[in-house]
């Protein structure tokens, strides 16, 4: 099997032209060991583009446990980067995912990706909760560089009200009104990502709903990079939502299936 590396703020990716429907896609053991550091080739997913009929390209993503997951927007950035080494796209692309239709375009070296739009976003104590194509707790802390974030995400994600379906956890610092720093535990990978695409949409979405910042263009920064989110608010919700940031090959290789 012929794969391809990427990561996009240090979110990596195996991704595979699937467009011959060569791979097994049931075969969730291989593909757990294909994204594990020590025995395959090391991910935090594993993305297949597909053919279909009506756009450009599919999108098929896994977590790094193997099983097929909800959206992941910095995959989504990296397969449109690849789409584009492919000859499959120029710079302007639309897509489906597991969560429908997306547009995406490459401007200077980054990756736009359009997002669902957001209706819901419940608010409780301590924290807020919203699904920007995966479900994601947001929550503010202090001195966030030395928070633990594997214990308390762990935490977080396995307990009461999210329980076994789980859900992504994203603890937020402040530093201005426009630039917040975001650690996210993902689950599926079960551990800290050093960045995550649909994290860092529902941090910007959730500091504007929360009266943090009246900004509609929020800086992130994670523990891989830079990501910026844009979005309009109408006062219903949240829609023309974009994640942009890099999404680089980082190399290819083959590996037995």
């Amino acid at each position: 099997m012929t794969f391809y590396k990427y990561q996009g703020t240090g979110n990596d990716f195996v991704i595979v032209d699937n467009r011959l429907q060569t791979i097994n896609k049931n075969d969730t053991n291989r593909i757990a060991t294909i994204c594990d550091r020590r025995f395959g080739i090391g991910a935090d997913g594993f993305i297949l583009l597909e053919t279909d009929e009506k756009v450009d390209f599919k999108m098929v993503y896994y977590n790094a446990d193997g099983n097929e997951s909800t959206m992941c927007g910095n995959g989504g950035r990296c397969i449109v980067a690849f789409a584009k080494f492919l000859n499959i796209i120029e710079n302007e692309t639309e897509f489906i995912a597991i969560d429908g239709l997306h547009k995406a375009k490459i401007e200077n070296g980054l990756v736009h990706l359009q997002m669902q739009d957001v209706s819901e976003i419940e608010t409780f104590d301590k924290h807020l909760f919203l699904d920007t194509g995966s479900p994601h707790h947001v929550e503010l802390v202090s001195d966030l560089k030395d928070f633990d974030v594997k214990v308390n995400g762990s935490r977080i994600r396995n307990g009461e009200p999210y329980n076994a379906a789980g859900s992504n956890v994203n603890f937020v610092e402040q530093l201005s009104t426009e630039n917040f720093a975001v650690r996210t535990y993902e689950r599926g990978v079960e551990d800290e990502t050093l960045s995550c695409g649909t994290g860092v949409t529902a941090v910007a979405i959730s500091m504007h709903a929360s009266g943090k910042t009246q900004n509609e263009k929020i800086s992130l920064q994670t523990q891989g990079g830079e990501l910026n989110v844009t979005f309009k608010s109408d006062g219903n919700g949240y829609n023309n939502i974009w994640l942009v940031g890099p999404a680089q090959q980082v190399f290819k290789g083959e590996i037995e299936w």
